[in-house]
C-alpha cells in the first residue's frame, strides 16, 4: 500500500523522543531505544531524549518547549496512553495541541486490532500539531513503537511518500500566524 515516489528527494526531520515513565531509566528504556534505532535507520535526526515521570504539567511543559524549539520539527512520546490512574501523557498531549490528527488514532488501533485484537481498545495513541511541531503519542510498548513507527510514521514523516505526507505540508502549519 505505501511506496516510496520518485518525485521527492528524502528531507531528514529532527525528532525529539519522550519516554513517560515512573521506573524507567535511559538503560532500560526500551521503547525509547526501539523509537531511536528506526528513526535514525530512517535516516531522521534525533534532536533530543528525555525520560519524566506521569506528571501532566510537566509533559506539557516539556511539549510546549519542544515545540518552541526551532531545532525540533517532531516529538514523539512513548508510554502514559493507557487507562490506570498514572496514564496522562495524552492529556499532557491535548492540553498543548492547537490541532488534534484524529485519523492518527484511528490507524493506530486499526493497526493495534490486527495484532492484538480488542486489547487495542484499551490504547489512547493521538497526534497533534502544536507550533508548527508534529507531536504523537505511542503506547509504551516496543511492539507498539514498532507498529506506530514501521506502519504510519516512516511513511508519513517522508517526502517521498505518496500521494501526500505530513512533510510537504510543514510548510503551510504556522501559516495562520503570518500577517495578511
Amino acid at each position: 500500500m505505501s511506496k516510496i515516489g520518485s518525485g521527492n528527494e528524502f528531507i531528514p526531520l529532527n525528532i525529539a523522543i519522550l519516554t513517560v515513565s515512573d521506573s524507567r531509566a535511559l538503560e532500560d528504556d526500551r521503547s525509547g531505544n526501539v523509537l531511536v534505532a528506526r528513526l535514525e535507520k530512517s535516516g531522521h535526526k534525533l534532536a533530543a531524549r528525555k525520560i519524566l515521570r506521569d506528571e501532566r504539567s510537566e509533559i506539557s511543559a516539556l511539549l510546549l518547549d519542544w515545540s518552541r524549539d526551532p531545532a525540533i520539527d517532531v516529538v514523539i512520546s512513548t508510554g502514559g496512553t493507557g487507562l490506570t490512574g498514572r496514564d496522562v501523557t495524552v492529556e499532557a498531549h491535548r492540553d498543548v495541541y492547537e490541532k488534534q490528527i484524529d485519523a492518527f488514532s484511528t490507524m493506530f488501533t486499526i493497526i493495534s486490532m490486527q495484532k492484538i485484537g480488542t486489547s487495542a481498545v484499551q490504547s489512547r495513541a493521538c497526534g497533534g500539531v502544536v507550533n508548527g511541531t508534529y507531536m504523537f503519542a505511542l503506547p509504551g510498548s516496543p511492539g507498539a513503537c514498532k507498529d506506530g513507527w514501521d506502519e504510519i510514521l516512516v511513511h508519513q514523516l517522508d517526502y517521498r511518500h505518496p500521494p501526500c505526507n505530513f512533510v510537504e505540508i510543514m510548510p503551510r502549519l504556522e501559516e495562520h500566524k503570518r500577517r495578511k
